[in-house]
């Protein structure tokens, strides 16, 4: 079976079961890790914020310019962030690691 690391707000690292053709948010959701995920995977909140190891980033489809829009308004973004819900989890992702990005 498909996994995702995700490491949560407290550093500790959880290998989580992932299906193919979810989002990583639900995926994270469905593990019941403390991500808010308010507008339920639409693109309208930056509360499913991540940060995407780096070895990751290549292998993630291109921010559309929604995605990138809901990050201006998120807290503490980097590089490496990305929007959760926006992250379709296929075979290729297998292993990917995301880091939950903080509330506030």
């Amino acid at each position: 079976m498909a996994e995702i690391q995700v490491i949560d707000r407290e550093g500790v690292e959880h290998s989580v079961p992932a299906t193919v053709g979810w989002s990583v948010m639900e995926i994270v959701r469905e593990a019941n890790l403390p991500i808010e995920a308010a507008c339920g995977g639409c693109c309208a909140c930056a509360t499913c914020h991540v940060y995407v190891a780096a070895e990751w980033l290549p292998r993630l489809p291109e921010m559309s310019k929604d995605e990138s829009n809901m990050l201006d308004e998120a807290f503490q973004v980097q590089d490496n962030s990305r929007l959760s819900c926006q992250i379709p989890f296929s075979a290729e992702l297998d292993g990917i690691t995301v880091t939950l990005a903080p509330e506030f």
